[in-house]
């Protein structure tokens, strides 16, 4: 049995976390929250009016505070922002309060969801896929610093996927050597963490 500290979910855009999220929460019987969502309804304007107006800094301010918040729920998954692992603070209060799962989609799979998106403000650019590319290789070292667990996710459903993260938690859950998570449907999935 999963304990009751809320689930994070961590990765880039386009990962998976907001579908591979509702299936979880409902498998565990928890709330599902999206943080993108949340500050949507708070402020009544979309993440890229936010963007355009306060730029990615205020955006990033918002996002902290509302984690801070997320963090002291219980019984809940929690879809974060792709960008949420740029601030040390959030990574140490996320592994502090919760358990964090990396969903980690090769940049192919990323490409393939993304590519006709006109609602993401990073990759409202010139060059979209070199953009992706970079935050993959700018973002990657810090989602994998805060996972407790990384999931390998390509070509697997979002229950499928959810199941795997609920077997992962339950056997760090009942692990008594935590130094080590594994996946059990990915073995190369293993990560050293101290939860």
């Amino acid at each position: 049995m999963v304990s009751e500290k809320p689930v994070f979910l961590v990765g880039l855009m386009g990962s998976g976390k907001t579908t591979v999220g509702k299936r979880l929460s409902s498998f565990l019987g928890y709330q599902f929250i999206d943080i993108d969502q949340a500050l949507i309804d708070r402020t009544g304007v979309s993440i890229a009016h936010i963007f355009e107006v306060e730029g990615e800094e205020g955006f990033r301010c918002r996002e902290t505070k509302l984690l801070e918040e997320l963090s002291e729920t219980t019984r809940s998954v929690v879809s974060t922002g792709g960008g949420i692992v740029l601030r040390d603070e959030n990574i140490e209060l996320m592994r502090e309060t919760g358990h964090v799962i990396y969903l980690d989609v090769p940049e192919k799979v990323l490409w393939y969801r993304l590519k006709d998106c006109q609602h993401r403000p990073l990759l409202l650019v010139d060059n979209p896929r070199l953009k992706l590319q970079q935050l993959i290789v700018e973002r990657g070292a810090k989602y994998e610093k805060a996972a407790h667990i990384r999931i390998q996710i390509e070509s697997d459903s979002a229950a499928k996927s959810a199941r795997r993260i609920q077997r992962a938690l339950d056997l760090l859950q009942n692990s008594k050597n935590k130094g080590a998570v594994a996946d059990q449907a990915d073995p190369s999935s293993i990560l050293p963490r101290s939860v």
